[in-house]
Parts: C-alpha cells; structure tokens; sequence
C-alpha cells in the first residue's frame, strides 16, 4: 500500500516538474553548520514549484528543521552560525532580508505549538499574525474564524489557551498560520499532536490552501497520500525519491497479554475539568502491577488529564485516586524538563 503512495507521489512530482513551473522557492548548495559547531545541513539544492506539497523525512538530528528554518530566512538570521550557498522564495534573497519582510510570503508551523503562542485567549493568536502582515481591518476577524472552524477548532476561539490540549492547541496554531494565506507554507511534525483524523484533515487542508507545502514529518503513513513528491534527508543531505524500507510502516503482531498483578493505581469515581467545563467524568480506572496501559481518544478527550490526575499532578473534583509508591509523568512536551543549555549537564 504504501510503495502504492511514493509512486502516486512521484508520477505527480513529474506531472508537476514536466510543466516547467517556475519555482517558488530555490536553495543551491546550502550548507550551514550551527555556532556550537553542529553541521546540520551539507550541499543541499531543490526547486519548490507553486502549489507543490513536498513531503521531508529522516531522522532525528537529520536537518528536516533546519531546512525549513533556512526557508523561512530564521537559519542564518536568528540563529547565527556558518551559513554558505543561496535560498530564494519569491525571488527574494533569505540572506538579505529579515524574515519579517518575508512573513507576507512565507508562514511556519513549528514543532512544538507551545513555542508559536503570544496570547492567552485563542481567537487573538490568530487575528494576531494577521494583524501583523497588515491585513484590512474588516478581513481580520473573518479570516481568523474561518481559519479555525476549518481546522475543526471553532469552538475554542474564546477558550483560554492554557486549558487547551496538546492537540487542540495544535490545530489553534495550524489556524493561525493558515489564515495568514501565504505562498509558502512550511509544516514541521504538524500531526505530532494530532489524533488520526485530525492529521489527515489537516494535510488536506495544507493541500488545498492553494500554497506550496514542504512538511517535515515522521510518520510517512499521515501525508503520503496528499503530497506530490518525496524528499529524504539523511546526515544534512537531501535525497529525492523513495523511502528507505526501514521507514514503511509493516504489519506487526501482538502477543496475548500476560495476567496484570496486584492493583498500583486505581480511580474511582474521578471528576474533574477547567473552569466549569467537566473533562473527565465520572471515570474509573484499575492499572495492576506490570501492565502497560493505552489510553486512546480524539483530541481534547481528556487522555492527559487523565493522566495528570493518576499521577497526583491534578487534585480531582470529586472521586479518589490510590497509587502505590512513585508515580511519574512524561508530558507531550519534554522542552519542559530541560533545566541546562547542554545535553550533558
């Protein structure tokens, strides 16, 4: 199934490239190495044509962000470091001006939602990019409701941004950067946080925007479908075509269960919500020693508070929770738990 998708994606990259579109966006032999010395991205070159949706995979650590961030014209302006070879969107030149005189242009998702929020309520986070590339005044509010009832969000445009989840407030900030309607628009790992219809809905939604797409991802199964070529980045070089095998999702088999010990972790009766808006309802929920428990739902169902309330993070409304010895939480975003500059420290 998936061979099926790179080659629909690759007969529609040449379909696209056989039209002789003059490319949006260019980059020849971009290297750049960051200040502390990272070589992150080694003698890449590719054409971005309008309307294209370019698929970026590899590894972690492999340039996928830095990509994105050299065509965004943050890579060399924001983050210093070595940078050599040309980029070029809308026949503007990264180097020589500011990403601000690119932002009418050029609009990011970035990988963790929680770094793109300025504002505490949800509907100002997205009128404001739009007030900041100078769009009309009458246009403004319009365009911002538009954009989130079509990320499926448009009943959070006045809920506190604080009370959203992980997923919730990714769609905010996918609203926020498609209203902006820019000709380039840059994804990284925009269905990190998504549930499976969410992440679909919202590639599509990338794809019919009319704009020239590059999204980083990690999982080729979420946006295969919709792209129209494949890129694979690898040790900061960029190599065009299939996937290696080791990357296609494949059947897996699970083993029986084996019987769970003695309870560590019992709900009974739970509530709890924000403001007056109940989350968790009533739940009860047995873990026993040794076994590994899923929790699956659409965004905003309440898997994380539940899982806040199970490790004593959140006190309940109502009801009780017993767990046996130490519990430990892992959030959707580990940049919180980083207290040093250094990996090592």
């Amino acid at each position: 199934m998936d061979a099926r998708r790179q080659e629909r994606a690759r007969t529609r990259g040449r379909a696209r490239r056989g039209r002789s579109a003059v490319a949006l966006a260019t980059v020849r032999s971009l290297s750049y190495r960051y200040p502390e010395g990272l070589e992150a991205l080694r003698e890449c070159s590719l054409d971005l044509e309008p309307g294209e949706v370019v698929a970026l995979f590899g590894p972690s650590g492999s340039g996928k962000s830095t990509l994105l961030r050299a065509l965004a014209g943050l890579v060399p302006h924001f983050h210093g470091g070595r940078f050599s070879g040309r980029v070029e969107v809308s026949g503007l030149d990264t180097r020589r001006v500011r990403p601000a005189e690119l932002a009418g242009t050029v609009a990011t998702l970035f990988q963790d939602p929680e770094d793109q929020v300025v504002f505490t309520r949800v509907r100002a986070e997205v009128v404001f990019g739009l007030e900041n590339i100078g769009t009309p005044p009458a246009e403004i509010e319009p365009r911002a409701l538009e954009a989130l009832a079509a990320v499926g969000a448009a009943e959070l445009a006045d809920r506190p941004v604080a009370e959203l989840s992980g997923g919730e407030l990714q769609r905010v900030c996918l609203a926020s950067v498609l209203a902006l309607r820019p000709r380039l628009l840059l994804l990284d790992e925009p269905t990190s946080q998504l549930d499976p219809d969410g992440a679909a809905a919202a590639i599509e939604l990338a794809r019919s925007s009319g704009a020239t797409v590059v999204v980083s991802e990690q999982r080729p199964e979420r946006v295969l479908e919709a792209c129209d070529r494949v890129l694979f980045l690898e040790g900061g070089r960029i190599r065009d075509g299939a996937l290696p095998e080791a990357w296609l999702p494949r059947e897996a088999e699970l083993p029986d269960a084996e019987p769970a010990g003695d309870p560590v972790c019992r709900l009974d009766g739970v509530t709890f919500g924000y403001g007056d808006e109940p989350v968790v309802d009533g739940h009860g929920l047995t873990v026993g020693r040794g076994e590994i428990v899923a929790l699956l739902g659409p965004n905003g169902s309440g898997k994380t508070t539940l899982a806040k309330l199970a490790t004593g993070l959140l006190d309940p409304w109502t009801g009780s929770v017993e767990c046996e010895g130490r519990a430990c939480y892992l959030s959707q975003d580990p940049g919180r738990y980083l207290v040093a500059e250094r990996a090592d420290e």
